[in-house]
């Protein structure tokens, strides 16, 4: 978009280009970091003496590095990268302070140094990519302020009057992060190194995925896209191909976005009109994400001739390839049917690999090849050995994601196949599934290897780059806003909220929420008004296309309504699905079941649990589907987990679901398990020997229980005494269980092992509220399978003593 400026005065600006050459460096640095704990963990679920029988090695600890290191110190230090130097030549000035660019590159390197101490010691929430301990969540939001600050300063500052496409991504990034990250971090300490949830069971669950799906959004997506709009047409000397397209792109994308979240919980106990919206948002994503994909393609126009030549475009084509194929697996995974078969298998590994490796690896790469010239003023030190590193790389992400696809496709159908007369499962171990897809798994790891070599290759080409170069600030002369075109960044509130397509938008949404939400007659009525609002948006803007595009026109010369505008449409999503789910999720109004109390031992039990990343690998979450419920026992409800801070439903099973094991097996088989799974089992899983020679925190548990208390959990009142007392004699019950014949096991009753142990066997228990309810008829299981009716008292779904099961962590 361009404007006709009068003249004015110029002024001589230096950019600040060293903030961006700093977050370079620790893009390639950390790139290479989460590369390689990636592949040393994806090995790892091939050769499970890959663990080294080391507690601060093992999967469960490691896999939540790589995801951190991948997202915010990777693709969080390429974000910050770009935004930078893009930013200040869209705005023309210089960032407004560099101290404060000082101090957000240097605290957001400690906080990814603090999480890589962390993280391996066992230090975490439980939470997928929000295992970060709450030290360091509060570094986290204080330097995200910093970064706001330091931006929004400069939009205030700029000497261009317009703000261009790019600066859209970047705020609706810094503005729903810092929503996103704020309330799922909502938690309350029990002491320097651990705390829980504000939220638990299935409200905590939604939440999670309201902010686990929207970091994908707004932390790899928005941002990449701002960066995609400034660099791609950079790099093909070509302006972006439609900036109506790319209105359309972001404020669709932006509202709609926000909604999708708990697609991640499909056929789950969910409340189904929660997951009908998810779906339905999720496939609306369709339309704005292939848009923002054509108008980054269609900018090529005329500059294809690149393709052949310029390795930055090759890798930036391919970035937007990938983000247009993503995309479109994504909202396919989320239709229910699909999304039955998929969920929990390798295949949702695929689909975030090719988004995470195949859209903002390869748009990093060629940011990197792009920049790395014009910083250090020199040429790149190597075109062809980028052409490698693109082909390379290229090989290695279409071999990851095409194995992940085969594991996760074949394994879904393995754990979902019955015999002829649906009666039972044909594969009944678990294991055995494990077990077919140990190639695919192999090829996964190969491709990953490739895609770390690639990379490699980069880092390479790059500090010789440096090397031969020398840092080089750009100046440039530019002409200073005129008193006409700094007036215009005063538009006034009334003009924002209540102009037509403000104004209208909001009443269609008021009257589309009530719809679903009003009570009889009322949601009638509702939908009766929004038609014709509907009718009067669309009359509207056909016959005032001028003087909409002009206020857009309008609000794109003022930072702050734009923002404010943002926000509100990122806002609308989370507060409608969040909210209802605070009545939902409490004793008082759940019918069926409703979960036991912990003892403190377990409770201790799951700490330890959660610490050593289980969750990794195994759900909690028995979801409505006929064969997981022959597999594992009768469904999940809401109740069953509604002391759970934090929730453990999972999102990926390496090995069974867990939510019904208390009591199917004995002690002794448990801490065989524990100790060496390959005793009972086929498993890939590591040995957790060290819980045997590591003492329960049993002090810390009264402070433990405290806050339980203040987050609603009913405990009775006890002294700290009669706290510890009562863990130490169930610990003493467990050990002596274990010295009974035959497997006469001495273990002491301080080690958190017992307390594992003592967690495990309470999973699945319940007090049923009334037998009627919980009746799973509507599965439509035959006679035969549906549990019988419990009685009023205490009851569980501990089943007989089984076969020897194959967990695999």
């Amino acid at each position: 978009m361009t404007t006709d400026r009068a003249p004015t005065s110029t002024l001589s600006i230096t950019y600040d280009d060293k903030t961006p050459r700093l977050f370079l460096i620790a893009t390639v640095v950390w790139g290479i970091v989460a590369m390689a704990v990636g592949a040393l963990i994806a090995s790892q679920l091939n050769y499970w003496r890959l663990n080294f029988n080391m507690e601060w090695l093992s999967f469960g600890r490691l896999r939540p590095l790589h995801t951190n290191a991948a997202i915010f110190a990777f693709v969080g230090n390429m974000m910050f990268a770009g935004i930078y130097y893009s930013t200040q030549r869209l705005c023309r000035v210089r960032t407004a302070s560099d101290l404060l660019s000082k101090i957000h590159f240097w605290g957001w390197q400690a906080i990814i140094v603090a999480a890589a101490v962390t993280l391996p010691l066992g230090y975490t929430r439980g939470k997928e990519y929000a295992e970060l301990i709450w030290p360091i969540n509060l570094a986290v939001a204080a330097i995200w302020v910093v970064f706001a600050i330091n931006f929004f300063w400069t939009l205030k500052k700029r000497n261009e009057p317009s703000l261009y496409v790019a600066l859209w991504f970047y705020i609706a990034t810094i503005i729903t992060v810092a929503m996103l990250y704020i309330v799922n971090h909502l938690q309350i300490p029990t002491g320097l190194l651990h705390s829980y949830p504000v939220f638990g069971g299935v409200q905590d669950a939604l939440v999670q995925w309201w902010y686990g799906h929207n970091a994908v959004a707004f932390f790899l997506t928005t941002p990449i896209l701002g960066i995609m709009y400034y660099f791609l047409p950079k790099a093909v000397d070509r302006p972006v191909y439609s900036y109506r397209l790319s209105i359309v792109h972001f404020w669709s994308l932006v509202f709609i976005y926000i909604w999708a979240g708990p697609h991640h919980l499909l056929n789950t106990d969910l409340p189904k009109w929660l997951q009908m919206v998810g779906m339905w948002f999720s496939l609306m994503l369709w339309a704005p994400s292939w848009g923002g994909m054509l108008n980054g393609l269609l900018t090529l126009r005329g500059a294809w001739d690149k393709l052949r030549t310029d390795p930055v475009v090759k890798f930036f084509v391919v970035g937007v390839t990938f983000y247009g194929m993503s995309t479109f697996e994504g909202p396919l995974l989320s239709i229910r049917a699909v999304n039955s078969l998929s969920h929990y298998t390798d295949w949702t590994i695929g689909h975030v690999h090719s988004g995470t490796l195949g859209w903002n690896g390869f748009m990093a790469a060629g940011m990197i090849y792009w920049l790395a010239p014009r910083l250090w003023g020199t040429e790149l030190w190597s075109k062809k050995l980028a052409d490698f590193h693109f082909w390379i790389g290229l090989v290695g992400i279409l071999l990851y994601v095409s194995s992940m696809w085969v594991s996760g496709i074949m394994q879904g159908l393995l754990l979902n196949a019955t015999n002829a007369d649906g009666t039972l499962l044909e594969y009944g171990e678990y294991v055995e599934t494990i077990q077919y897809i140990q190639y695919p798994m192999l090829a996964r790891l190969i491709g990953g290897v490739f895609y770390l070599l690639g990379f490699s290759l980069l880092a390479v080409n790059f500090f010789q780059t440096i090397r031969k170069g020398k840092p080089v600030d750009s100046t440039v002369e530019v002409a200073a806003l005129n008193p006409v075109e700094a007036d215009a960044d005063q538009m006034k509130w009334r003009e924002v909220i209540f102009s037509d397509p403000i104004f209208l938008f909001m009443l269609g949404i008021v009257l589309l929420l009530g719809v679903f939400f009003l009570p009889p007659f009322a949601n009638t009525l509702a939908l009766i008004l929004f038609i014709p609002v509907t009718i009067k948006g669309v009359v509207t803007f056909q016959r005032s296309n001028k003087t909409w595009a002009a206020w857009y026109e309008r609000l794109c010369a003022n930072w702050m309504p734009f923002s404010v505008l943002a926000l509100i449409s990122v806002a609308i999503g989370g507060a409608v699905q969040i909210i209802p789910t605070i009545t939902v999720n409490r004793a008082a109004n759940i019918e069926g079941r409703l979960q036991e109390l912990y003892t403190p031992l377990e409770l201790a039990g799951r700490d330890i649990y959660v610490s050593e990343g289980c969750y990794n690998c195994h759900s909690q979450m028995i979801r409505t589907l006929v064969p997981e419920v022959m597999r594992y026992g009768d469904y999940s409800r809401i109740g069953e987990s509604i002391y759970d801070h934090p929730f453990q439903w999972g999102s990926k099973r390496t090995g069974p679901d867990l939510a019904r094991e208390g009591g199917k097996r004995s002690d002794a088989w448990h801490y065989n398990h524990l100790m060496d799974p390959r005793m009972v089992t086929g498993s890939i899983m590591p040995s957790y020997a060290w819980l045997a020679e590591k003492d329960t925190d049993i002090k810390a548990l009264p402070a433990k229980i405290g806050v339980q208390r203040m987050l609603g959990v009913p405990y009775p009142a006890m002294t700290n005494h009669e706290i510890e007392q009562n863990a130490i004699e169930q610990a003493t019950k467990i050990t002596q269980n274990l010295r009974q014949p035959p497997a006469t096991i001495y273990a002491d009753p301080n080690k958190q092992i017992v307390a594992v142990i003592a967690y495990l066997q309470k999973l699945g228990s319940y007090k049923v509220l009334d037998p009627v309810k919980h009746e799973p008829a509507l599965l439509g299981l035959p006679d035969q399978t549906r549990p019988k009716a419990e009685p009023e008292t205490e009851a569980s779904t501990a089943a007989p003593e089984a076969e020897p099961s194959t967990t695999t962590n």
